[in-house]
């Protein structure tokens, strides 16, 4: 496990001697329309009463009908804002910020102010993005997403490290006579790349403090990770992955998109073998309708035997 960051975030989620566990919102499954604040705010409680280490908000800036969601609707940094007042020390982390689609001056700022808000607990995942239609509504060409991410995260770093920067990017210019307040609680927010990013393996592992990628066969999430080791070393590797407990705890597994339908027994040997593979983090989206019952079913008989 990881070490090298004083994030309390990072450090609830890979400083321990295990994989460990978060879950996605939107917690109730409301992924078109607004959810139920109160809902989730409980689920969200819940879920770090019973064991999980990160609750996880996707960036979704637009909905597109045809991409199937919207995710948890509400902006990220607002909707973390609000989680992280009534939730105690959980980790809380994007999945991922589109940086291609945001100015970096304000992702700077947005994300500094909610790891101040949540003493230190902001993970920011990052990405180039994947719908195609948002690239014209935001006037960025979607052939410059490789280029755009590295810019965006050179000047997140540069504007959260030094005081009245000097840079210059498409994205704009500093003369020196701007600072960026406030900065986050430690000299860098921890930032995992999501997929690939438009990047190389090679260079995640150097500006990355960790990698996030999405639900992989087991065959291929084996040889992504030693991919990953032999360029990150020791840094971490995070995936996300649908599950939908059956009511047979013995079921066999069956396919969703990016997780399976299974009996909890399936699973704890499913994640144990990841845990062998070399996984860190484990971001469990549940599928089933009573979500609180499935979130202490998982916590009781996976969480707390690994």
């Amino acid at each position: 496990m990881a070490d090298g960051h004083e994030n309390a975030g990072y450090r609830r989620l890979f400083s321990g001697d295990g994989m460990t566990f978060g879950t996605g919102f939107p917690l109730t499954g409301t992924n078109r329309s607004t959810p139920s604040i109160d809902d989730e705010l409980r689920l969200a409680a819940h879920a770090e009463a019973v064991g999980f280490d990160g609750l996880w908000a996707r960036d979704v800036p637009t909905y597109w009908p045809k991409f199937g969601d919207a995710g948890q609707t509400f902006d990220t940094w607002p909707w973390l804002s609000h989680v992280a007042a009534h939730t105690d020390d959980i980790a809380l982390g994007t999945s991922s910020i589109v940086l291609t689609l945001r100015h970096p001056l304000h992702v700077a700022k947005a994300a500094a102010t909610v790891d101040r808000l949540s003493d230190g607990r902001l993970v920011l995942g990052v990405a180039s993005g994947d719908r195609d239609p948002e690239y014209p509504a935001f006037d960025v060409d979607r052939e410059e997403r490789g280029a755009l991410f590295r810019e965006h995260v050179a000047a997140l770093r540069t504007v959260w490290r030094d005081d009245f920067p000097e840079l210059e990017g498409q994205w704009g210019r500093l003369d020196g006579d701007l600072d960026v307040v406030p900065t986050p609680t430690t000299e860098t927010l921890p930032l995992l790349p999501t997929g690939h990013a438009r990047q190389s393996h090679e260079w995640i592992a150097e500006h990355g403090d960790g990698w996030l990628f999405y639900h992989l066969p087991e065959r291929t999430l084996e040889s992504y990770l030693a991919d990953w080791r032999e360029a990150a070393g020791e840094k971490p590797f995070a995936i996300a992955v649908r599950v939908e407990l059956a009511d047979d705890p013995t079921a066999d597994p069956e396919p969703l998109h990016l997780g399976f339908h299974a009996g909890i027994e399936w699973f704890r040997e499913y994640f144990t073998r990841l845990e062998e593979y070399g996984v860190d983090h484990a971001i469990v989206g549940i599928r089933n309708d009573d979500r609180e019952a499935a979130l202490s079913t998982f916590a009781d008989e996976i969480i707390d035997r690994l």
